[in-house]
């Protein structure tokens, strides 16, 4: 039997035989409960149509319908500023980014909805076993760290905010072709006359024009992580998003984005515009490309609101915190990470004694 319909903002979902809630299990692809082990398959849905594109101009200047807006309650954490969706009786929880403890009045968030979500397919199990993995792999970490590994501290599964951006570009461009060609030359080296080959490039001036389709640049949309980090998480597999469900996120939290639309869409021209420029030096063709001037059109910007499935841990050493974030789809895992000062220093004594043994080998010997 399928659940009952939950409270939009809350993501919950009574299970209709013992009343705790259903979690969305990535190892089932569906609704299971904990307490009771009674499982439910998803809403019945029809075949998930393609997600559609909004249009940008219209989110920027206020004019999307009102059913692509909704307001969510979040708390605000005062260290990484990361804005988490809570249920409506919770008022104090320990951030999922960094481990700090939240302690704030509950507010309230209006966005744009989210109309695509990924969901997770790493269970909690395997974030940890990859994230164990990641942290057995480090040199010269503190025993403490690894202590932590074997913990098994519970991890945060968070459905992280970004947003793709669909453009279609046309780019004038000037520049110049280089033709790389070879002269011999008679040369004097030590008094004496010798032929050497000298490498000269020719430049030709050019102009021409490309034109590119973008789909689904994709953009973190929140703050709270560091980009470094969830840049590194990539690729995702966006052919596989599903059509926005709150069942997916049964069991997990959703973080509200807090970039807005208009300084992503920023971040997707940087994007862009470095393919663009490898577009152009293609174009220019030669041995060598210069790029003088690039005046590029953009016309039908659409974008979407998605999330992707992130697990976190946060560890706290010597009053320092470090997060580890794991791909909710490959297990790939990016973290920070501190280092063991007496480690190294032992590693460098070692490699000292070592290096002073093998000269003194090689002294006896000659």
């Amino acid at each position: 039997m399928a659940p009952q319909t939950p409270d939009r903002q809350e993501h919950r979902f009574p299970c209709d035989q013992c009343g705790a809630d259903f979690r969305f299990s990535p190892e089932k692809g569906m609704l299971v409960c904990d307490h009771c082990g009674n499982t439910a398959p998803m809403v019945d849905r029809p075949a998930a149509p393609a997600i559609a594109e909004l249009d940008f101009n219209a989110a920027l200047n206020h004019q999307l319908p009102e059913a692509e807006t909704e307001t969510t309650r979040v708390l605000n954490c005062p260290n990484c500023g990361a804005q988490v969706e809570f249920d409506g009786v919770t008022h104090a929880k320990e951030c999922p980014f960094c481990a700090t403890p939240v302690v704030t009045d509950t507010g309230e968030h209006r966005h744009i909805k989210p109309r695509g979500i990924l969901p997770f397919g790493v269970d909690e199990n395997g974030a940890r076993v990859a994230m164990n993995d990641w942290l057995g792999s480090l040199w010269f970490a503190p025993n403490g760290l690894q202590k932590y590994a074997r913990k098994g501290r519970k991890m945060q599964g968070v459905y992280v905010p970004y947003f793709t951006y669909d453009a279609d570009t046309k780019t004038r461009y000037t520049g110049a072709r280089g033709t790389v060609y070879h002269e011999t030359r008679r040369v004097m080296v030590n008094g004496k006359s010798e032929t050497r080959t000298v490498q000269k490039v020719r430049w030709t001036p050019v102009s021409g024009r490309v034109a590119r389709w973008f789909d689904d640049v994709l953009v973190l949309a929140s703050k709270s992580l560091p980009q470094k980090y969830t840049d590194a998480l990539e690729p995702w597999d966006l052919s596989a998003l599903e059509p926005y469900s709150p069942e997916f996120l049964a069991g997990f939290r959703a973080e509200g984005y807090t970039v807005a639309l208009d300084e992503g869409f920023e971040t997707a021209r940087i994007k862009m515009s470095r393919v663009i420029e490898r577009d152009v030096k293609f174009d220019i063709g030669g041995d060598r490309q210069r790029i003088s001037n690039m005046d590029t059109q953009v016309s039908g910007v659409t974008f979407k609101h998605v999330l992707l499935p992130v697990w976190v841990a946060a560890y706290k050493y010597r009053d320092k915190t470090y997060r580890f974030v794991v791909n909710g789809r490959t297990g790939r895992v990016q973290g920070e990470r501190p280092y063991s000062a007496w480690k190294i220093t032992l590693a460098v004594i070692a490699g000292l004694i070592v290096a002073a043994g093998v000269g003194y080998l090689v002294a006896i010997n000659q």
